[in-house]
């Protein structure tokens, strides 16, 4: 029988677990990971009267947005990268299949976490326990991934957008945008919520959820 058990802790890891799958998802896809130095555009002809413009092209792992048209109005963003051999750098590539396999292992959790209302144990394993192992290994990946990110710093296309100073570890005219920080974000969450997996745990087969079950309640919410 399935009994549906909702405690303040298991519903908090289950939210947390989904948001940082969605987070580590879009900051992986965004083209917002580096943001070239301020280019200068001007509307005017001949250079009278102008009105000029700044703006900052953004580089992502395998995207990029950029200023289109005469008057650099529109905004252009899609891939650089045809396929994965025209990434970058090889560093950036390492980074992404490191980055790739630990949103992975999140988005299973996140999946896997919307059933823990109802199924608490799998094979009878602890249902909590193994997903919070899952969530610690995806921080591991995500850690050696935003650890080679910085070192393809380095590559042609990376000096194309940060000036030819741009080295590894060193962005040059470029500053992190925010995906850099986003990916840093979910990690660091990734860890927290193998910390909360073990927390509810304890609440969802704690005496008083036994003591529901036992009197035949299939529903049961405890704070």
């Amino acid at each position: 029988m399935c009994h549906v058990i909702v405690t303040c802790r298991s519903m908090l890891w289950t939210l947390l677990s989904i948001v940082v799958a969605f987070a580590e998802l879009i900051a992986f896809m965004s083209p917002d990971w580096l943001l070239g130095y301020p280019r200068s555009d001007s509307s005017a002809k001949n250079g009278a009267g102008g009105d000029s413009r700044e703006f900052r092209p953004s580089l992502g792992l395998y995207s990029r947005c950029l200023r289109i048209g005469s008057r650099g109005v529109g905004v252009s963003c899609g891939p650089y990268a045809g396929t994965f051999g025209e990434v970058a750098s090889g560093f950036w590539q390492a980074a992404m299949l490191f980055l790739a396999a630990g949103t992975l292992m999140l988005g299973i959790v996140a999946c896997i976490s919307i059933f823990s209302l109802c199924f608490q144990s799998i094979l009878k394993k602890s249902i909590f326990n193994i997903c919070g192992l899952l969530q610690a290994i995806a921080g591991l990946l995500l850690m050696v991934g935003l650890m080679l990110y910085p070192a393809g710093w380095g590559s042609e296309k990376v000096i194309s957008y940060c000036g030819p100073e741009a080295s590894p570890f060193r962005p040059a005219l470029c500053s992190l945008g925010w995906a850099f920080y986003a990916a840093i974000g979910g990690t660091l969450a990734s860890f927290l919520c193998a910390v909360l997996s073990a927390q509810a745990e304890i609440a969802t087969s704690s005496d008083k959820v036994q003591e529901e079950i036992e009197e035949g309640k299939s529903l049961i919410c405890l704070l």
